[in-house]
């Protein structure tokens, strides 16, 4: 199973690089964030004559989320209310689509557009830290559902130093500081959720994101703060991850490239215990 995550930053911009990318990979899921439409004017029918399934949760100009899959999900839910529906935050929270989740072949995908905070100073930054923080309580509510778990989406968080091309730099800086790297780690470690590009690939060097300000892609100085983080069976019967760099070399490509976890599932069941004998 082939499921890739993209920050496309307006579909309706970028609609003819994402046909472009999924005749070439031909996933069986694919995420995108930062769809920046209404769900009325969502490009459903440029999916659909592909044979792919389209479901939704968007709004005007900012924002948005979609689920682009090869079968049918299961159990659509819209919002991080679709977990805590008596939780009034979610309501607050709700109000910026970002979150949206379903099931392909019992996985529970949730596919997020995390707050980028703008500027540590600024309410937005304490905004996304509160996001986190509810973040958090949703996906401990989504694991007593007892399903595999695949998390992943535009984070806006580069998790560890070797994530920015020059640490020195950004450390400590939006979108690498301390507040925000510890309210993700306590959402992956309390969930044991595990980061599965790094199972595949411990160096820097590997970015998900260049600025589209002072020739960033053109020097490769770029960030990785698209992810994808997996539950143990699933991190256990993986294949392989990777970043689908050139998509940004698009003309006027997003600032994102896709990430792709390809995954062995469903895992093979031996009915003779003595077949590898």
């Amino acid at each position: 199973m082939l499921i890739a995550t993209w920050n496309v930053n307006s579909i309706r911009t970028r609609i003819n690089q994402v046909e472009e990318f999924i005749d070439e990979v031909q996933p069986d899921l694919i995420c995108l964030q930062e769809t920046k439409v209404e769900d009325k004017l969502f490009p459903k029918t440029t999916f659909e004559e592909k044979g792919y399934y389209v479901n939704i949760y968007g709004q005007k100009a900012y924002n948005g989320v979609a689920l682009i899959s090869r079968s049918p999900l299961g159990d659509v839910r819209k919002g991080m209310k679709g977990e805590l529906e008596e939780d009034n935050d979610s309501k607050y929270f709700d109000q910026q689509k970002r979150v949206i989740s379903g099931l392909i072949d019992g996985i529970r995908v949730v596919n997020l557009y995390v707050p980028n905070g703008a500027a540590l100073n600024s309410e937005k930054y304490n905004y996304k830290l509160k996001w986190l923080a509810f973040l958090r309580k949703y996906i401990q509510s989504q694991l007593k559902r007892e399903e595999p778990l695949c998390l992943l989406g535009d984070f806006n968080i580069a998790l560890e130093a070797k994530d920015i091309y020059k640490k020195d730099r950004f450390d400590n800086g939006i979108m690498a500081s301390k507040p925000e790297r510890e309210a993700l780690e306590s959402v992956l470690d309390e969930s044991n959720l595990e980061d599965v590009f790094r199972i595949f690939e411990q160096n820097s060097g590997h970015w998900s994101w260049w600025d589209y300000r002072s020739g960033s892609w053109q020097r490769d100085e770029g960030w990785r703060i698209d992810h994808i983080y997996l539950s143990t069976e699933l991190i256990a019967n993986s294949r392989s991850c990777m970043i689908h760099k050139k998509t940004r070399a698009n003309l006027q490509p997003s600032d994102h490239a896709p990430v792709l976890v390809d995954i062995s599932w469903p895992p093979l069941e031996l009915e003779d215990p003595y077949f590898l004998e």
